[in-house]
């Protein structure tokens, strides 16, 4: 528990400006369901509503302090401390009332387009491996040793932030693996967080639209912006755009690369089949080490996010064959995850891969496998725009042999015209339209023989699908399941 004036230093007021100083604060809340007595209310404003709006309801629940950058009318015993840009107050708040765990700890930042949740997992795979405790925050959730919740967004607002810092600081952890997405940086969640590594994976056009960025040049620039925040920066010199971030960097600069010399790089990539399923080998070069890594994910793209761990890992004080030998044993829940079923040699594949660049790399990586038909399973999601739709259809057209076209959290928008968005570019590839994913599974694991992969792409890690602003369970991995059961019991 903290005291107002503790908490309100932290934002510019002073002492003389509070009517109650010493008032008592138990927590900090932004949303109104969360507000009770003692609870501050930090009114922030989003895409879709403003937090202003419900502090009445705040008040109602017991709130007496709250903080906002618009008048609001509120009974007198209210208490308003008015500032500039509330995102930014919540992040100064949440730092001051956990105590500032983020001082006492290493945080790593891992952005880009594309592999920022294999990347991290991967990093804390490397550090748990070699004995050094660490904790991930990103898409896939939130992992501390065995414990694992799930986030609502890949980066997760200040308060969670500075929360979860705290938590994993008390556990004795010091380093925390964070994916920093493009709107994670826009909306200030990571704001005042001092970045002890920095990762840029790479970059393409994703995320623009009417509720994310309003065009590319805005996209990259709040990626930039993570840059300025850091100690050391690892940089994908394979990408388009790395001598524009490498600029923007006045730190100590590591680069990586499947192409090219570089602090660290990856030669005689070669696709593998493993007792696990789908690898990878290569011969990892750098200034002190030449070692063979096995890895346990297919395509170049999981060579490039390899390399990168590896990198971040060496600036951790882990030798690079330590952590190729961590590299090993690597998952990431719902990327390129294989699921073992009874129906034999077919192989069914979920991987998160959900606009077209990625999908494309999935296909082209599972292609390197020689299966006797690639079928792939995919959707888009309801709100984006129509180009993520075209590059979907281009890629599966391109790369697959059969595609399914389905849902994915098509939320307030008709499956139907998700469907024609993409179908429109498919060229006249062979394809079939089941907009009910459940059935569209069953279809997929029904129509597969010995020798096909089936991808099942966009849903990866998630386990609900969003239709008219509910997210209802749905899990894609128990569905193949039940399906091929279903099969196998059929043929007995």
């Amino acid at each position: 528990m903290q005291t107002l004036i503790h908490l309100a230093k932290s934002i510019g007021f002073s002492e003389t400006q509070l009517q109650n100083p010493n008032l008592p604060i138990t927590d900090i809340a932004y949303n109104s369901k969360n507000a009770a007595d003692g609870v501050l209310f930090v009114c922030l404003v989003g895409a879709v509503t403003d937090g202003h709006r419900y502090a009445s309801d705040a008040y109602l629940r017991g709130s007496r302090v709250f903080v906002v950058e618009k008048d609001i009318d509120l009974p007198e015993d209210a208490v308003i401390l008015k500032v500039e840009n509330t995102r930014r107050a919540l992040a100064l708040l949440s730092a001051e009332f956990f105590d500032h765990p983020e001082k006492k700890i290493k945080v790593i930042g891992v952005t880009g387009t594309k592999g920022k949740s294999t990347i991290a997992e991967m990093i804390r795979h490397i550090l748990e491996e070699n004995g050094i405790p660490a904790a991930s925050v990103g898409t896939v959730g939130v992992r501390i040793g065995e414990r694992f919740t799930e986030t609502a967004n890949t980066t997760p607002e200040s308060y969670e932030l500075f929360r979860i810092f705290s938590d994993i600081e008390k556990m004795g952890i010091r380093h925390a693996v964070i994916e920093v997405s493009s709107q994670g940086v826009k909306l200030d969640r990571i704001y005042g967080i001092p970045f002890h590594i920095a990762v840029m994976t790479n970059l393409s056009e994703d995320h623009i639209g009417d509720m994310e960025h309003p065009t590319f040049e805005d996209y990259k620039e709040c990626k930039k912006e993570l840059f300025r925040r850091t100690n050391a920066a690892v940089f994908n010199a394979d990408d388009d755009y790395f001598e524009e971030f490498s600029a923007v960097a006045s730190v100590p600069a590591y680069t990586y690369s499947t192409s090219e010399t570089a602090d660290f790089s990856a030669k005689a990539i070669s696709p593998v089949m493993t007792e696990n399923g789908f690898a990878t080998s290569f011969i990892l070069e750098s200034a002190s080490a030449k070692t063979e890594v096995i890895l346990p994910f297919p395509g170049k793209f999981s060579v490039s996010n390899a390399l990168a761990a590896i990198a971040v890992s060496k600036l951790l004080g882990i030798h690079e064959e330590k952590a190729a030998e961590a590299l090993a044993t690597a998952t990431v829940k719902g990327r390129f995850e294989r699921i073992a079923t009874p129906i034999a040699g077919v192989t069914f594949v979920i991987d998160y891969a959900h606009n077209g660049e990625s999908l494309s790399a999935a296909l082209r990586a599972l292609r390197a496998y020689a299966p006797n038909r690639l079928i792939c399973l995919f959707g888009s999601v309801g709100g984006r725009t129509e180009i993520r739709r075209r590059e979907l259809g281009i890629a599966a057209a391109e790369y697959a042999d059969f595609s399914i076209l389905t849902d994915d959290n098509p939320n307030r928008e008709s499956s139907a015209d998700i469907i024609r968005d993409i179908e429109k570019h498919m060229n006249g590839a062979p394809h079939i339209s089941i907009p009910d994913r459940k059935e569209a599974i069953e279809y997929a694991v029904s129509m597969a023989k010995e020798g096909d992969i089936v991808l099942f792409a966009g849903k990866g890690h998630e386990n609900y699908q969003l239709i008219d602003g509910k997210k209802l369970p749905f899990s894609e991995k128990d569905l193949i399941l039940a399906a091929a059961d279903k099969i196998s019991v059929s043929k007995i």
